[in-house]
């Protein structure tokens, strides 16, 4: 036997109680995981097929634990530009892997990364082996403008501590893969999604990767030592959500039936006639999505969400800011009908949806209708929707609605901050003779400039809602000699609130400044912070 079957043994010895000791018993112990109503003991033996041997794969015998958490910032090469680091936000967690988002990118460009990939560093890594951070491919703004965007997007973050990341594994030696064998692996058209999967064909160095009861549909190649496959069992000992093999699933619209009052019956009528066929997660999230994009407000079908595990992922976008949450993992259409009646519920649009086609001669079951016929919830099946509006808008409440917990919002801005912020760069590190001088320096000529001037339009308004021109004011008449300087305020796109984030040594590196404007501007930059400017 393989020392690494052993070892995954051990691991599998430790989380269920079980050890094999023979090749067959190994497979028997491997394959016995549970996930759902889908179980891989008996679906190895109904397809007559074997594991691929965890020696095969480029994990962790033992996988990593992931101790990120929302909104934590970290360094990541950009999936589009591999040779960029970029700064990244987690905005989702699945068992071993972070749903990542670049920092001045949008949502369309997601993507996800083992906790122990190589790609993904605590910040501070890429400057201490000399690079420099770099916007993300088709930043949203001004590429001058970056230098101070870094500043504003770290600044008040949580960085995730070096602590919680872990060394990457190293690579097989060579493509132990054989044609047949079965794995667990990434769906890359829906990456949230790790499905059960056959190796289809080995060529060389790569495997093709063909998803079990999909005819092709997501089939890819990779490289024997992808970090986008895994062992058997993988997704349980991972707390991963494992998807069944295919079955279409399909849920039905009803444009002829209620709204209720917070859907806009316009856009009603422009969506499909059905969702799907596809998996069920799928299905579930574009209909909750669609219910979102209809909606007159969008924070009133949100606020009817919670945060789930291991689902697809929606969004909405109210109060100026764009907003995600994870929907439930899901594995059958009961599930899905149940979830879109309790939404629906709230949304007083009952008959929204169904399991077959409505028409004027033949009525579906309406969501209602079949979860009664069908009142069993699935193992491992838990409700992910809230009633944080529902008490207000609802005359009454659901038997259900008690057992609710409120919404729990993802957002994206860049406005929510936590504490834990540490300096991405070092202070200028000027002795404290030297740092004392400039300081009393600064002090003599400008407070005598101070008090003969005369009362700036300034006066009186808070700096942080100060406009690009007015920081430019604020630096000629805090002291004629900067006066010059001025303008790389603007090419820099520097408004209050970066102005009050600026230190000197900021000022030297990105603007370009000499050390003495610099040190003369953190000056007047810290009086304006203590209100005596």
């Amino acid at each position: 036997m393989q020392p690494s079957v052993i070892d995954w043994n051990d691991v599998r010895k430790h989380k269920y109680g079980r050890l094999s000791e023979s090749a067959s018993q190994y497979q028997e112990a491997t394959d016995i995981l549970e996930l759902g109503h889908f179980t891989w003991d008996k679906y190895l033996k109904e397809t007559c097929s074997v594991p691929a041997p965890v020696h095969c794969f480029k994990q962790s015998y033992t996988p990593p634990s992931n101790e990120f958490k929302i909104s934590m910032k970290l360094e990541a090469q950009d999936p589009r530009n591999t040779t960029s680091t970029c700064i990244a936000t987690v905005v989702g967690l699945t068992g071993a892997r972070l749903r990542l988002r670049l920092d001045g990118s949008d949502n369309k460009n997601d993507f996800w990364r083992l906790v122990d990939s190589a790609e993904i560093q605590p910040i501070g890594n890429c400057e201490k082996n000399g690079g420099m951070l770099q916007p993300p491919l088709g930043f949203r703004l001004n590429a001058s403008s970056w230098p101070m965007f870094l500043l504003k997007t770290l600044n008040g973050a949580e960085m995730a501590p070096i602590r919680i990341f872990h060394k990457e594994p190293p690579s097989p030696s060579h493509n132990f893969f054989k044609m047949g064998m079965k794995l667990e692996a990434v769906d890359r058209k829906n990456p949230h999604f790790i499905c059960p999967a056959t190796i289809g064909e080995v060529r060389g160095s790569e495997v093709l990767v063909t998803f079990d009861g999909w005819r092709g549909a997501f089939d890819y190649w990779c490289r024997f030592d992808s970090r986008d496959i895994f062992p058997v069992g993988w997704c349980s000992l991972t707390g991963d959500n494992l998807q069944p093999p295919g079955t279409k699933v399909c849920v039905y619209l009803n444009k002829k039936g209620s709204t209720g009052p917070h859907l806009d019956k316009k856009k009603v009528q422009q969506l499909p006639d059905h969702f799907g066929p596809a998996r069920a997660s799928v299905v579930l999230q574009q209909a909750v999505q669609a219910c979102i994009d209809c909606a007159y407000h969008q924070k009133t079908v949100f606020g009817f969400l919670k945060r789930g595990h291991g689902g697809a992922v929606i969004s909405a976008v109210f109060d100026r800011e764009q907003h995600t949450l994870n929907l439930p993992a899901v594995n059958s259409i009961t599930y899905v009908l149940r979830f879109l009646e309790k939404l629906c519920h709230n949304l007083r649009s009952d008959n929204l949806f169904g399991n077959q086609p409505f028409t004027q001669t033949h009525l579906s079951l309406t969501t209602a209708e079949y979860s009664h016929s069908h009142d069993r919830y699935l193992p491992g099946e838990t409700f992910a929707l809230g009633n944080s509006l529902a008490r207000s808008l609802e005359p009454h409440s659901d038997s259900m609605d008690s057992t609710l917990n409120p919404t729990n919002l993802v957002s994206t801005s860049q406005n929510v901050r936590t504490p834990g912020y540490r300096p991405l760069l070092p202070s200028c590190g000027l002795p404290l003779s030297t740092a004392s001088a400039v300081h009393r320096l600064c002090s003599r000529g400008s407070d005598r400039y101070l008090e003969s001037r005369d009362a700036s339009r300034l006066g009186g308004r808070d700096p942080s809602s100060w406009t690009v021109e007015d920081v430019m004011q604020f630096v000629r008449e805090a002291d004629p000699q900067l006066g010059p300087h001025a303008d790389l305020f603007r090419k820099h796109e520097i408004d209050g609130k970066a102005l009050l984030l600026l230190r000197s040594d900021m000022m030297m590196k990105y603007m370009g400044l000499k050390l003495g404007p610099a040190l003369k501007l953190s000056y007047h930059i810290d009086r304006l912070k203590q209100g005596k400017f």
